[in-house]
C-alpha cells in the first residue's frame, strides 16, 4: 500500500474490520475490507513485549491500533493469539507467558482497547482468511488448513464454518507429539532435506486422511513460498495447495470473524 491510500470513512463501515495478529515475536495488524480481503491501510508491526505477559502485549496492540488512523466507531476488531480460545479465555499458550492459562484475554483486550472485540486462536484466523479469500474461496466441504513453523497449526472448515481449536499438530503419531517430527522447526532443527522431511509429512497428512477424509489440504507458514520443494513429493489421495495469503492470512481471518461471530462454532 502506498503512503496516500486513504483512510476509510464511515461510509464504509459495513465492509471495515480491523486485524490483530499477535504472534510470540511480532504482533501485526491492519484496517481490512472485509468484501474483497483488500487492506485498507499498510501493515502495521510492533515486536511482542518481552516475557509476553498480558498487560504488556494488550498496551502494545493499543498502540498498534492507534496507529492504524480514525477507525469507524462501529468498526469491528478481530484479535488472533497463538492459544485455543473457548468464550475468549486463552487455554494454553505458546512462545508467550504462561499466565495467558485460563486467563480472560478478551475482557483485557475489551477493556484496553475500549470496545467489543471478537478474539480467537491464530491458526483459526490464517485458515478462515485461507478459506475466505485465497486459493478455497468458494469451494465447500471439509477444507484442512495447516500452518508449517516452530508448531503445526490447523483449522478445520467445512463449508465455509469454522470449527475452532482443532490442534491438529499434536495428534500423536508413533508415540509421539507429531508436531516435533514434522513441523518446519524440525527441519530445521535435524537439518533435514526436503525429501527426508516430506516423508514425515506424508505421514502427518496421510493420518489427517484416515481421520477427516477432507476435500482439499491447504498448507501455509512462510515455508509455504518454498511449497514446489516439497509439495510434490506427498502422494495423497486429497489435493493439497499452499497458501496464498501469507503474512496476512491471520490479519484477513481476525478482521473477517469479527464480522462473523455466528462462524464460530463453540
Amino acid at each position: 500500500m502506498s503512503e496516500s491510500t486513504p483512510e476509510p470513512s464511515a461510509a464504509d463501515t459495513k465492509t471495515v474490520a480491523v486485524g490483530i495478529d499477535i504472534g510470540g515475536t511480532g504482533i501485526k495488524g491492519a484496517i481490512v475490507d472485509v468484501s474483497t480481503g483488500e487492506l485498507l491501510t499498510d501493515r502495521k508491526k510492533l515486536n511482542t513485549p518481552e516475557g509476553g505477559k498480558p498487560d504488556d502485549i494488550a498496551e502494545t496492540v493499543k498502540e498498534l491500533v492507534a496507529s492504524l488512523g480514525d477507525i469507524p466507531a462501529e468498526a469491528s476488531v478481530g484479535i488472533c493469539f497463538p492459544a485455543v480460545v473457548r468464550h475468549g479465555v486463552t487455554m494454553s499458550a505458546a512462545n508467550v507467558s504462561k499466565k495467558w492459562i485460563g486467563f480472560e484475554a478478551e475482557k483485557l483486550f475489551e477493556k484496553t482497547l475500549g470496545r467489543d472485540i471478537a478474539f480467537v486462536n491464530d491458526a483459526d484466523a490464517a485458515g478462515f482468511g485461507e478459506a475466505t479469500y485465497g486459493e478455497a474461496k468458494g469451494k465447500g466441504g471439509l477444507i484442512i488448513v495447516t500452518t508449517l513453523g516452530t508448531g503445526i497449526g490447523s483449522a478445520l472448515i467445512y463449508d465455509g464454518v469454522l470449527i475452532p481449536n482443532a490442534e491438529l499438530g499434536h495428534l500423536e503419531i508413533g508415540g509421539v507429539d507429531y508436531e516435533t517430527k514434522a513441523a518446519y522447526s524440525a527441519k530445521e532443527r535435524e537439518d533435514l532435506s526436503w525429501k527426508k522431511w516430506a516423508e514425515r509429512l506424508q505421514v502427518y497428512y496421510e493420518t489427517l486422511e484416515k481421520l477427516f477424509s477432507p476435500d482439499l489440504f491447504i498448507v501455509g507458514g512462510g515455508v509455504s513460498k518454498n511449497h514446489e520443494h516439497f509439495l510434490p513429493l506427498l502422494d495423497l489421495d486429497t489435493p493439497i495447495v499452499p497458501a496464498t495469503l501469507r503474512n496476512n492470512a491471520g490479519i484477513l481471518g481476525a478482521a473477517l470473524l469479527s464480522t462473523k461471530r455466528s462462524s464460530l462454532v463453540e
